[in-house]
């Protein structure tokens, strides 16, 4: 079985990196099999993993359950967020230079960890997230502290419309003085979501401008909905 180094590491990441810098996503099939996601979702039960559970609905941010992970990450999950680390500093880079931000992502996660525990950053933000019929997330940013990553994925444990109906993940992009614009995509069991976590630069006329967007999923109709969702900064609590 191809390890997930060797996976991510053999993806078309030009044609990612332009999907990026064109719509601020883009959906990467197949990236765990089955057994991974499996595996993911029969440890949601297991205590020791995690550092906190979350009830959405006591904090009005929808109706569901998500858990933090706590240090050290399972294998997986950290190879994943080390991995995928590298291909992204760039793009994040690119989107702070077309925005005339003063700020340089490093080239490898573990300097990105670095920065955030001397911000006194010190917690996971990797989080698995569970949600029945009914179930929804509002929409909303990842950030967690002053030292924040412009990019998040998120992967899918559940195939839609077997598993589970509704529950189709949702962008929302703001451009300045319009509307916003809805974006729902419903990426299949085993996918990873690449997306922005707070905004990203758009050209215009004059130059480039920035765009918010935000996050969150529609609601469950029916079945079960598990998601991981993989942030790369560090949090304050």
């Amino acid at each position: 079985m191809q390890n997930i180094y060797s996976k991510i590491a053999s993806l078309n990441w030009d044609s990612i990196t332009e999907s990026m810098h064109e719509n601020g996503f883009a959906i990467i099939p197949n990236v765990l099999d089955n057994e991974q996601c499996e595996a993911l979702k029969d440890d949601y039960s297991n205590p020791n993993l995690y550092r906190k559970t979350v009830v959405m609905e006591r904090y009005r941010f929808g109706l569901g359950e998500y858990k933090y992970f706590n240090y050290p990450l399972p294998d997986l999950i950290q190879d994943i967020r080390s991995s995928i680390y590298p291909k992204l500093a760039p793009i994040g880079n690119a989107w702070m230079k077309a925005l005339n931000i003063n700020t340089v992502f490093p080239p490898t996660h573990e300097k990105l960890v670095e920065q955030c525990h001397d911000n006194n950053q010190l917690k996971a933000t990797v989080l698995i997230l569970k949600y029945g019929p009914g179930g929804f997330n509002t929409l909303h940013q990842d950030l967690y502290g002053a030292i924040y990553f412009p990019i998040q994925t998120v992967l899918f444990l559940n195939e839609p419309d077997k598993d589970f109906t509704g529950g189709e993940f949702v962008l929302t992009q703001q451009t300045p003085r319009a509307q916003s614009k809805a974006i729902v995509l419903k990426p299949k069991k085993g996918d990873m979501l690449i997306f922005t976590t707070n905004f990203r630069p758009v050209k215009g006329t004059k130059g480039y401008y920035r765009v918010n967007m935000k996050h969150g999923v529609s609601e469950i109709h029916s079945g079960e909905r598990h998601t991981l969702g993989i942030i790369f900064h560090d949090a304050l609590s």
